[in-house]
């Protein structure tokens, strides 16, 4: 009898301070209720809500959960703490399941996307949230690796390195002349109030000045701060094979004279990479009048097109806070001639606010997000499911060195495929080091 007291005196005293824990802690658990459904393009047909996963992720102490999806397509996180989630949902069909459901006849397998990143869940009532599924387009051509970080600013080339990578993910040729591949712009940080915003906090260009009131400015179209154009050179590239764009094609690791005379060195040729092989060359020098003295004309390699530009070379930003998009036009377009507009911005527009070229994003073969490694300084995403549903990032932060990388997928008839389920958060790993042409 006195054992049994003893041992419901010590279930007393663990209730009380475990409630005591969590009134000290702040931690009140949380029932998030996430309701899924397709966005499809026809009625005709429907597809299973079963089976798709779900997946959960604080944005704070990275912890993740993973359920998987009944015919209802409810699915239901029970207790979890509050505060800010990245939330994904995925489903893939091969071709045979894709048409036996749609009837349609595909050739790779299909992915469903849908994701809700930073997502603030508050303690109180359950928490439900809506996430349509789409299939974003899987195209011939990928972005297979993006050089933004730089690297050392003492040691290393600082951005004078950076360069971003395409590939042929096919099985045949594809003539890379007149691929357009574009930096975006969209609100890079938590906290400026300067701008109209949408419900996700990101700008809302439907605000901006002289844009039309009869398109859906926010999600029919992503805006561009650069934009640059392969030349017509009739390059055909193979399967399997890439082109790499450098900022500036030159050895990296070896000194070299600058525009101004001086010579240009690093400390630590380790750092960084040797882009004299690159296939084509951003060089702003000849549209501005005071370009970089780093920025160096390789003869050996074609310049890309200009069509926009922002800033005195395609410096991309270091910290992550843009994203990239490649796309192919028909002949009825006239990319020099699309509308460019200014920030949304509140206060009147001065005479020096820069405007950003409006790409519509039907033309949009591929898109990468590239976030900040620090959870806590992730701005707002720019694209949507239909065009990447994650994000990606070098974990060093700016000036590692790193850079991300596409995985591979597999291997088809001896050429390697690039995994492609337009979720970079899935589809990317990172290297160490930069390596163009490298694989992960």
């Amino acid at each position: 009898m006195k054992k049994m007291i003893w041992c419901v005196l010590l279930l007393a005293v663990a209730a009380v301070s475990c409630k005591k824990d969590n009134e000290r802690t702040g931690i009140t658990p949380v029932n998030l209720i996430v309701k899924l459904s397709y966005g499809l393009d026809s009625s005709k047909y429907t597809l299973p809500l079963a089976g798709v996963t779900v997946r959960i992720k604080n944005t704070f102490t990275g912890s993740t959960q993973t359920l998987v999806a009944a015919d209802s397509g409810i699915v239901h996180f029970n207790g979890i703490p509050a505060g800010a989630y990245d939330i994904d949902a995925v489903m893939a069909f091969s071709p045979a399941g894709y048409m036996q459901y749609t009837g349609l006849e595909v050739s790779d397998s299909i992915t469903f996307n849908g994701s809700d990143k930073n997502r603030q869940i508050s303690i109180g009532a359950n928490q439900v949230i809506n996430l349509n599924l789409v299939a974003g387009t899987t195209g011939e051509w990928v972005i297979k690796q993006v050089y933004y970080a730089g690297s050392d600013t003492k040691n290393g080339a600082i951005f004078r390195d950076q360069f971003i990578e395409i590939y042929n993910n096919t099985d045949h040729a594809l003539l890379a002349d007149s691929l357009y591949v574009a930096q975006l712009f969209g609100r890079q940080n938590n906290t400026e109030s300067a701008h109209y915003l949408q419900a996700n906090r990101q700008l809302d260009w439907s605000k901006s000045k002289d844009m039309p009131a009869g398109i859906d400015a926010n999600n029919d179209y992503v805006y561009a701060r650069n934009l640059l154009m392969v030349p017509a050179t009739k390059r055909m590239v193979q399967p399997g094979e890439s082109i790499v764009i450098a900022q500036t094609a030159l050895n990296h690791k070896a000194p070299f004279t600058g525009a101004d005379g001086e010579t240009i060195t690093v400390l630590n040729p380790a750092l960084t990479i040797d882009l004299s092989g690159a296939d084509y060359e951003a060089y702003y020098a000849p549209y501005l009048p005071n370009p970089y003295p780093s920025d160096i004309d390789n003869p050996g390699v074609p310049n890309m097109e200009v069509i926009q530009m922002d800033g005195r070379d395609l410096v991309i930003d270091n910290l992550g806070r843009d994203s990239y998009i490649i796309f192919k036009v028909d002949a009825s377009q006239k990319v020099t001639e699309w509308p460019r507009y200014n920030l949304p911005k509140i206060a009147a527009l001065g005479s020096t606010d820069k405007k950003y070229m409006q790409v519509p994003v039907k033309y949009v073969i591929d898109g990468v997000e590239v976030m900040q490694a620090a959870a806590s300084a992730r701005a707002p995403k720019k694209l949507g499911a239909l065009i990447d549903a994650g994000f990606t990032f070098v974990p060093g932060g700016s000036y590692s060195s790193q850079s991300v990388i596409r995985k591979t997928a597999g291997m088809v008839n001896g050429v390697r495929k690039l995994k492609d389920t337009n979720n970079s958060t899935e589809d990317f790993d990172y290297f160490s080091i930069a390596n163009p042409r490298g694989f992960k």
